[in-house]
């Protein structure tokens, strides 16, 4: 129970000392849908069906339902943080919640090239050259492996993940909400959001296509499938590293975020930049080496990586009250479509894919002008460090 000032209540009830607040709703119905549909679209793509029209078309479905889940999975980390963190814990909450689903991404450079092998490739097993088949049986074995953690994990979720804890960390987490159709309408009516939506969706969403055909980048550089997956590992787990340092940094120093995000940007573009310079070394005349790139292109994905959660803290706070989960699902819904918009250029484009460094090089770029020229505001915290408990 807090006692708020009668200017701050978020209920709108009549002016009152005490102010009694229903909790918004719980993560765990949204969570357990999430799961089911991952578990269930694991399952349908690995049916081991011969005919291939029927199989291809299984395997889209599969992939569609473990797309229905991504919104939820990824946008839930500022809710979860909001719910069950106070207010000097929720940045670094929110940077492990969000990235961490990044560790899987992660692992997903590593295990592709050394499971499955490439094509045209020799395996070094006892036995000679890699057929189709062969490989097609190491992407079944994968999806076997990746449909027995879904499974672990819907079991965890279904057996125990409450709703919320039984005391609310912070006025904020215990406060309402706008309703979904308000939210909606004040987020697209407010300009500072959309400015810092399109700040996070270009990066975020160009990076997300770009690391997946990133062996396709690297290979006029001479750069092999096994290397650039390697690289992709060491920028995700880099991003994710640096993104819970910076946000245990924000929660000492609140109401910094924008200054951090200044200097992530400005990273970011510098090192893309290095990186797309030296990918044309023929024409810049710049040292091209294999240390330069993975260096380039590394920090590059550390910088943009590590920004989300502090996005996802800037964006709740300048449209507070509205509910976290509906602010960080639109802004994620844009980064896909904006990787989405990338890859069907790619499917017209993919003879020379050089272009991709200038859109990463242009979209760090976009960002750090939006950022710069963003006015920043501290709505939640604003209420909860004024506001006497």
């Amino acid at each position: 129970m807090w006692l708020l000032p009668l200017t701050c209540l978020p209920c709108g009830s009549s002016p009152s000392p005490v102010c009694h607040v229903a909790p918004p709703p719980g993560l765990r119905a949204a969570l357990l849908l999430s799961a089911f549909f991952m578990l269930l679209g694991s399952a349908v793509r690995s049916v081991p069906l011969a005919e291939q029209p029927l199989r291809r078309w299984m395997i889209h479905g599969g992939h569609f339902l473990n797309g229905l889940a991504g919104p939820t999975i990824m946008s839930a980390g500022p809710f979860l943080s909001t719910t069950w963190f106070a207010p000097d814990q929720r940045a670094t909450a929110t940077a492990v919640a969000s990235l961490f689903c990044y560790l899987g991404g992660a692992a997903s450079f590593l295990v592709g090239p050394l499971v499955v092998p490439a094509p045209n490739r020799t395996w070094t097993g006892p036995a000679a050259p890699v057929t189709d088949g062969a490989i097609r049986d190491r992407i079944q074995l994968v999806m076997y492996a990746e449909l027995s953690v879904i499974v672990v994990l819907f079991v965890a979720v279904l057996l125990y993940f409450p709703s919320r804890p039984s005391m609310p960390p912070s006025v904020a987490a215990a406060s309402q909400r706008l309703s979904y159709r308000s939210s909606i309408c004040r987020l697209l009516s407010n300009l500072r959001f959309l400015m810092l939506a399109l700040a996070y969706a270009v990066p975020s969403g160009v990076i997300g296509g770009f690391g997946g055909v990133l062996d396709l980048v690297l290979s006029p550089a001479k750069v092999s499938q096994v290397d650039a997956g390697w690289i992709g590992f060491w920028a995700t787990v880099g991003g994710c590293v640096f993104g819970v340092a910076m946000a245990r940094f924000a929660d000492s120093i609140r109401g910094m975020l924008k200054l951090i995000l200044v200097l992530m940007l400005a990273g970011a573009s510098l090192s893309s930049t290095w990186f797309t310079l030296t990918c044309i070394s023929s024409f810049t005349h710049l040292p091209s080496t294999t240390a330069i790139l993975y260096t380039s292109c590394i920090l590059t994905g550390i910088f943009i990586n590590s920004s989300i959660p502090i996005f996802f803290e800037l964006l709740i706070e300048t449209v507070y009250p509205v509910p976290e989960g509906i602010t960080c699902g639109v802004v994620t819904f844009l980064g896909n479509m904006v990787t989405g918009t990338l890859l069907v250029f790619l499917t017209f484009y993919s003879t020379d894919v050089s272009w991709l460094n200038w859109c990463l090089t242009g979209s760090c770029l976009f960002s750090l002008v939006l950022i710069l020229f963003f006015r920043e505001s501290y709505d939640r915290l604003y209420l909860d460090v004024f506001v006497a408990v």
